[in-house]
Order: C-alpha cells, then sequence, then structure tokens
C-alpha cells in the first residue's frame, strides 16, 4: 500500500458520547486502515454529547471512504461531515490581487486616477521602455498555458489546468517576491498562442509558458523569444535542466567525478529531456546517450522532428544501439524524465560504481528509490516524500526574480548555468551527503542565490 500524502488529506466532524475513550477510539480506527492521524480535537462539549474534529493523510479517495466508515462503525459514533482538505484550499483559487498603494482620500484617488494617471500615460506613449518602471510590467510574469502537459495527466484543458498555474503563480509570490498571473489559452494552435501571447506582451515583463506539449513548446518558445523584448522561459525545459544539473554537481562532488568523463544515459526526449541534454553539453557534459520509447536515438539517423533530430546530432557519440535497459549498462549517470518502472534492481546494479540514479517521473518512478538505493551511491526523485526532491520551484522564481531586477530581454545558456551553481553552492561542503545533495525549496537562501546570479551575467535591455 502507498504511504498517506497531505494531497488526500481529509478532516471528519464527529458526534461521540461524553467519554474519556472517545478520542482515543477514534485515532486507534483510524489508524487501523494505515491513515496517518494529523490532529484530533474536541471542538464542543455538551451534557450528552461531544464534537471532534479529525484530520488525517489518505493514499487516495477510496482510503478516504475507508476511514469514514471505520469511525462510523465505532458504537455510538457518528460521522457528521468529510471534508477533502484539498479541494478546500483551492475554493475560490489561491490567489488574488492587492493594492500596493493606498486608496484613503480624494488626493489618492487623483494620483492613482484621474486626473493624474493621464500625465503618466503620456510619458509612457513617449516613450515605451517606461512602462517597465512605472506599470506592473517591473514585477508581473504571464504563466501561459494551454493545458495539453500537465503534470503527469496530459491533455487536460485549459480550465482543468488552472490550479496548476494559480500554484504557479503563489510560488512565485512566496519564494522571490515576483507577481505572477495565469494566461489559460482554449487553443492548441501554435501560431494563435504566439499571437495571443505577443498580443498581451505589454502588460508583463516575461512569459512563463508552462505544460504545453512538445514538440508545439519548441516553436513557440522560440518563435517568442525571437519576436519579444521581454524573456520568455519554459519552466519544464529549463527550469528542470536547471535543478538537474544543480543535484548532478553536488552528485559528482560526492563521488569525485567529473562532468566531463562521465557517462550518461537520459529517458525521455520531450521538452524537459531535450532540454536537460543541453544543459548538460553546456555545462561540460560529453557521454551522452539519449532514450525515447523506440530505444536509444543513434548518431546521424534522420527524424522530421527538429529537436529530435538536434539530439541525433549531438549524443551518442559511440554509435551505441539498443534499448534503454542495455544503455545503463556501465553507465555512471542515470536521468529519468520519462515513464515509471522502466528499470529494476539488476539494471541498477549493472551501472558503474558509484553511480548516479535520478529517477524523476512523478507520481511513479522509473525505478523506485529504495530499490535504486541498494546499489547506487546517490539517488534523486521528483517527489516529496523521498531524500533529494528535485523541484523546478528551486530555479524559476529566483531566476525571474534576476531577469526582472536586471531588466533582462532574453535568456542566455550562461543564466542557465549560473543558476545551477547558485543552487548547488547552496549547500555547503559540510552539509554536503548522499541524502543532501539539494536544497529545500523552503530554503530562503536558494532564490536570492539563483537571483543575484541570473543579474550578474544578464544584459538589460538597451
Amino acid at each position: 500500500m502507498a504511504a498517506p500524502s497531505p494531497g488526500y488529506s481529509i478532516s471528519l466532524r464527529v458526534e461521540t458520547p461524553v467519554s474519556f475513550t472517545a478520542t482515543s477510539d477514534i485515532a486507534t480506527a483510524v489508524a487501523g486502515t494505515g491513515a496517518a492521524v494529523t490532529g484530533l480535537d474536541v471542538i464542543e462539549s455538551h451534557h450528552r454529547f461531544m464534537t471532534v474534529a479529525v484530520g488525517c493523510d489518505t493514499v487516495d479517495a477510496a482510503h478516504a471512504e475507508r476511514v469514514r466508515e471505520a469511525v462510523d462503525a465505532l458504537e455510538g459514533i457518528t460521522v457528521h461531515e468529510v471534508t477533502d482538505q484539498t479541494f478546500q484550499l483551492h475554493e475560490g483559487g489561491k490567489i488574488e490581487t492587492t493594492l500596493r498603494v493606498p486608496l484613503r482620500t480624494r488626493d489618492d484617488l487623483s494620483r492613482a486616477y484621474t486626473p493624474g494617471v493621464a500625465r503618466v500615460c503620456k510619458a509612457i506613449a513617449e516613450d515605451k521602455d517606461l512602462a517597465r518602471l512605472y506599470t506592473i510590467k517591473k514585477n508581473t510574469v504571464a504563466v501561459v498555458t494551454d493545458g495539453t502537459a500537465v503534470l503527469g495527466l496530459g491533455d487536460i484543458g485549459p480550465e482543468a489546468a488552472m490550479p496548476v498555474m494559480e500554484g504557479k503563480a503563489a510560488l512565485f509570490k512566496q519564494f522571490a517576491g515576483v507577481d505572477a498571473w495565469p494566461v489559460a489559452l482554449d487553443t492548441k494552435d501554435t501560431e494563435e498562442i504566439i499571437s495571443i501571447v505577443k498580443a498581451i506582451a505589454p502588460a508583463y515583463g516575461g512569459i512563463n509558458l508552462e505544460d504545453i506539449s512538445a514538440p508545439r513548446c519548441f516553436e513557440i518558445e522560440a518563435r517568442l523569444r525571437e519576436e519579444l523584448d521581454i524573456p520568455v522561459f519554459h519552466d519544464d525545459q529549463h527550469g528542470t535542466a536547471i535543478v538537474v544539473q544543480a543535484a548532478l554537481t553536488n552528485a559528482l562532488k560526492l563521488t569525485g567525478k567529473k562532468i566531463e568523463d562521465v557517462t550518461i544515459a537520459v529517458a525521455g526526449v520531450g521538452a524537459a529531456g531535450t532540454a536537460i541534454i543541453k544543459l548538460l553539453k553546456a555545462s561540460g557534459a560529453r557521454h551522452i546517450v539519449a532514450a525515447g520509447r523506440a530505444g536509444i536515438i543513434e548518431r546521424g539517423s534522420q527524424h522530421a522532428d527538429a529537436n529530435r533530430q538536434w539530439l541525433a546530432d549531438n549524443t551518442n557519440e559511440e554509435g551505441f544501439s539498443g534499448s534503454l535497459k542495455e544503455a545503463v549498462v556501465g553507465r555512471d549517470v542515470f536521468i529519468g524524465v520519462s515513464a515509471p518502472n522502466l528499470l529494476d534492481e539488476a539494471d541498477v546494479a549493472a551501472m558503474n560504481e558509484d553511480s548516479i540514479v535520478f529517477a524523476m517521473s512523478n507520481p511513479d518512478p522509473e525505478v523506485h528509490p529504495a530499490i535504486a538505493s541498494k546499489h547506487a551511491a546517490i539517488v534523486a526523485t521528483g517527489r516529496s516524500d523521498f531524500p533529494n526532491q528535485i523541484n523546478n520551484v528551486l530555479a524559476f522564481p529566483g531566476f525571474f526574480r534576476g531577469l526582472l531586477d536586471a531588466g533582462a530581454s532574453d535568456i542566455t545558456d550562461e543564466m542557465l548555468v549560473v543558476a545551477a551553481e547558485a543552487i548547488a553552492g547552496t549547500i555547503t561542503d559540510e552539509e554536503l551527503n548522499p541524502s543532501f545533495i539539494i536544497p529545500s525549496v523552503f530554503d530562503p537562501e536558494v532564490s536570492l542565490r539563483v537571483a543575484a546570479a541570473v543579474a550578474e551575467v544578464a544584459t538589460p535591455r538597451s
């Protein structure tokens, strides 16, 4: 049975007899189902009954129903209400706009709106660059999606993508003070998406493309970067690549290996996998093979997709041909951004001594971390319930903070490299160990270091 998760947390409102054992009976019943009790409180007490609030983490919706049934089955106890705390948190959305300036008096209104605002409008009309100083453009990012590649859910549409986009906007604000707003587009047409983003760009200081399926995401990002004068960042590509590179930097430090010497197998040749490989090469890696569903991409093979062709032209210098399982034999590093259960214990055991395994498919990784750790020196995943979580929130808030602070108009490979170095450098040599190669997402130093590193190498818009 999978472990209980806060993602399936529930609260129960329970009526019990007035008894000293009522709360312990409830806790025992909940624990007996395998749920994790997170809170238990008597919220009302009367002469004939008590009302008890119970909080617990479950595995899934069916498990939550078993918890309700177990508590309801206790003698004299009735469950009156069960609330899914995750859905409750999302009621009305997770973000809102607030005022940065006071509007308490007529004078305030005259400056913030008419007639005073007209003077600012005229100044911007004469010099559009002033919008970066005198509007929200200075600190605001659009989080743009078409809902075609959301988490592990796939093409679920723009409405269903909104909770993720709101969460992204919340993370921007929480970790780097960047204002962000979801822009969910009801179109999958590449040209239409490019046109819409170009049309809304005057209001924003940057564009964060999110959960747009490959290969369209590559063209959309490339075209927007070329045609806009504000930075465009596809987090599924570059955010993932930055954090993977940071984790690998520290993993190699622990194992005493050098990036230019290690052999690397990457599973997954979509947006994330391609970007990871490009950043690895920009950071000095020389021996990389990439695996799609049909096996390793062979050197010099021909592909209709331009990004798949780039991989064929720039990886697998050794000329390897075969499956992923065959490719990991004797490799130093495995990086997975693909699908669950691609490798088993024997595959990891066949890798080189002091191997490094980053199995990042969510929620189920390419190989279970507990199995991989039997043979690999260092294991990382994309999950929060195992050590070494490779999480994009370590990168994108600070990255955009640096871009906005520098007034940058474009994104370069150098920015990606220094961002990865900044994340890796947050962990000191004394702190570094196989279970701690990447800092916590709640470490306040991370976004500050990333922002400073990016701003230092950024070229302000001329």
